[in-house]
């Protein structure tokens, strides 16, 4: 079926953004993967194609636009280039609607022409070591002292980690309240008592540089307090359905990647002296996954564009982000099956979108917080 979604300044786009990736990505992904960690040179080139802060008003050096259907069209791409670690799709669509919507105009001046550059690399800080989904469960803290805060605490599993030169951090700055005793504070690269930890070893995504990161007695001035005070569990809210809705379509788009390569090598590869294409069990396997990527494709393109129209709610993003996630999951795992011992092997394609698209469930909320959002829409 013929997608309706995008118009020919999205495939204009869409051309720009594959360029990119052939000249400033592909031909270093395999040392990245080597050295944990992608090169800063990578974020300066996406900033000077104007890759960076596409939602970003233009007199702070971003593209000023707020179809989200090119941010679609970002995710879509990196999947399709296997390019998870260099994380714009975090500093783009997660990170950056804190900064737009939630900023002073000092802040915005100080913070977004860095982050439309490559200059400023950012990350958000939420999970703690004991507290993953559940913000109540949340220990770093930030004491008031008058013109500053001071801040404690740890973090874990944040992308970005090692490059953030600004990291938005979740904390607790009313001790009585709960969820909402929570506040946003920016924390920069060189503040003291800022330090990093390790560079975690993950099964996948080898280049996305992700940390543990530790706040001892860090001087926040009040003047990096973003948003309300104690206004972190609104804000957190309102913008994880966009978040939600970037891993979701990575989820598509890594699921109908992985059915087009592998269609393609079952029709090559024989087996009892013929194409494996030839075999019922295979042609059955591949319509059952070429079926079920085109509904949720659908579905996927329909959320797309309500999130571009400002209509899309938390409930159907979570729709979105379980079932694509769940999809490509599978996907992923029969088509390493139909490769054989060949998609058991680093070399190939499939056996790295194996590792590097299983976080997909888990990350942005699992799949069970998914079913609890939905759930809970519907039952009360």
């Amino acid at each position: 079926m013929k997608r309706q979604l995008f118009t020919d300044d999205h495939d204009a786009f869409r051309e720009t953004v594959r360029t990119f990736l052939a000249k400033e990505v592909t031909p270093y992904y395999e040392q990245w993967e080597k050295d944990g960690i992608v090169s800063r040179d990578a974020w300066r080139a996406a900033g000077r194609q104007g890759l960076l802060g596409l939602a970003v008003p233009a007199e702070y050096g971003g593209g000023g636009e707020s179809d989200f259907r090119y941010s679609a069209v970002l995710a879509e791409e990196f999947t399709r280039a296997g390019a998870a670690g260099l994380a714009i799709g975090l500093h783009n669509d997660i990170v950056g609607p804190y900064l737009t919507s939630l900023a002073t105009d000092e802040q915005k001046h100080r913070w977004l022409p860095g982050f439309c550059s490559g200059e400023t690399i950012t990350a958000i800080a939420m999970t703690e070591p004991g507290a993953g989904s559940d913000l109540q469960g949340i220990r770093t803290s930030a004491e008031d002292r008058g013109d500053h805060w001071i801040l404690n605490g740890s973090k874990t599993f944040i992308s970005n980690g090692i490059l953030a030169d600004l990291v938005i951090v979740v904390a607790r700055t009313t001790p009585e309240g709960g969820a909402h005793g929570l506040s946003l504070l920016v924390v920069e690269r060189g503040m003291e008592g800022f330090e990093r930890g390790r560079n975690l070893d993950k099964i996948g995504q080898k280049s996305q540089d992700t940390a543990e990161l530790f706040f001892r007695d860090v001087r926040v001035p009040k003047e990096n307090l973003l948003g309300e005070l104690n206004g972190a569990f609104v804000h957190l809210m309102t913008n994880l359905a966009q978040e939600r809705m970037g891993i979701a379509i990575a989820g598509i788009a890594g699921a109908e990647h992985l059915l087009e390569i592998t269609t393609r090598y079952v029709k090559e590869r024989e087996a009892f002296g013929r194409p494996l294409a030839k075999l019922q069990h295979i042609r059955f396997e591949i319509a059952e996954m070429a079926t079920e990527c085109a509904v949720t494709r659908t579905f996927l393109d329909r959320c797309i564009a309500d999130h571009s129209d400002g209509t899309l709610d938390a409930v159907h993003a979570s729709m979105a982000k379980w079932w694509a996630t769940e999809l490509q999951k599978r996907v992923a795992d029969r088509c390493l099956q139909l490769h054989g011992g060949y998609g058991y092997m680093t070399e190939y394609r499939v056996a790295k979108a194996f590792t590097d698209g299983r976080i997909q469930t888990i990350y942005g909320g699992t799949t069970e917080i998914m079913k609890e959002i939905i759930g809970r829409s519907l039952l009360g």
